[in-house]
């Protein structure tokens, strides 16, 4: 299927006929139901105003199981969304007993990642020999409602790397979402850049390096990251992790509560999405925004579990790739997306 078109699934727990799925459709077709034909509509202008990056969202009615997607088939770099499975992937090992929250990881200079990085920029220059002793629990707070990259990648150390990871999520009935790298190499990867140094630890030193680099080759490389099948999910994919989480098939729900309580924002900080979700709605999610570099942003992404006012919960994501939408422009995609969704919700 072409990356453009969309598919849109009426999906119960077993497979049903045709005619079965129709009968479906007309059945939830009451008040506060999910019309999907309000995102047939709506979002092909949306995708339109992304181009030309790519832009998929997704939604899921965790009553019905019904699912919408837009840009289906096509892998999207998950950039800081990474941050999810990882953890999710690590509470498992603390719910086997394997890894402690209260467990003090040692962080050395070697550990480090690029910025976005609270551990790195309080980073001291010397002695030479500095390091951090960090509990898990914090290290899960700072990557996952921080978005610090050196706890993420210590994080996923922890969780026995990468290949763990994806192996974690296939046992547990999730594919087209992978784990290939860590934030340290990707961030460097992604501009063309030498193996990250400690010295990068700050934005300053960071963009210094970075702006070294040729711009056609930071081009070239930040072409080739939003191509490449590692690190990504597909927005189905998505919606599979987010319910499972939601619904305690991934990790006790002790430890479900935790994460989820991680991905719940600061009062007042909701982000452009979840600004769009109607009153006393609660709100859970990851982000994703990689630095823009020559008027290129590789990779915006949300994604996260609403619950409306009436007690109705839904998964939803927004991706978006290889995007020269300015800033400003790109919280107005989002912002759109999630209201156009309000009205699906019939909310």
């Amino acid at each position: 299927m072409s990356p453009d078109r969309r598919k849109f699934v009426f999906a119960l727990t077993t497979a049903v006929s045709a005619a079965s799925l129709a009968a479906c459709h007309k059945s939830i077709l009451g008040p506060g139901h999910f019309d999907p034909k309000v995102m047939d509509k709506g979002f092909p202008p949306l995708a339109g105003r992304a181009r030309p990056g790519d832009f998929a969202a997704a939604i899921m009615d965790f009553k019905t199981q019904a699912t919408w997607y837009w840009n289906v088939d096509r892998p999207f770099p998950l950039g800081g969304l990474a941050v999810l499975p990882i953890a999710a992937a690590l509470l498992a090992e603390v719910d086997a007993r394997r890894v402690s929250l209260t467990e003090k990881i040692t962080v050395r200079d070697v550990d480090l990642s690029p910025p976005y990085s609270l551990i790195g920029q309080s980073w001291r220059s010397s002695p030479a020999n500095f390091a951090m002793n960090v509990t898990v629990q914090d290290l899960l707070a700072l990557a996952v409602q921080y978005g610090d990259n050196t706890a993420a990648d210590v994080l996923l150390a922890r969780a026995g790397g990468p290949g763990a990871v994806t192996a974690w999520l296939r046992l547990k009935g999730i594919e087209n979402l992978r784990v290939d790298r860590y934030a340290r190499e990707i961030g460097v990867q992604a501009s063309g850049m030498e193996p990250f140094r400690p010295a990068w630890r700050t934005p300053q030193a960071f963009q210094a390096a970075q702006k070294a680099v040729p711009v056609t080759d930071r081009q070239r490389a930040m072409e080739a990251y939003v191509a490449d099948p590692r690190d990504t999910s597909s927005a189905q994919a998505l919606m599979s992790f987010l319910f499972k989480l939601s619904g305690g098939q991934l990790t006790a729900k002790p430890t479900s509560d935790l994460l989820l309580g991680l991905m719940t924002p600061p009062r007042g900080s909701p982000g452009p999405m979840g600004a769009a979700w109607p009153g006393k709605s609660a709100w859970a999610h990851g982000v994703a925004a990689a630095r823009s570099d020559l008027g290129f942003t590789p990779v915006q992404n949300d994604a996260g579990l609403v619950t409306l006012p009436d007690g109705r919960r839904f998964a939803v994501c927004a991706l978006l790739a290889g995007s020269t939408a300015s800033e400003a422009q790109r919280a107005q995609l989002f912002a759109d997306t999630a209201r156009l969704m309000v009205k699906a919700f019939d909310a």
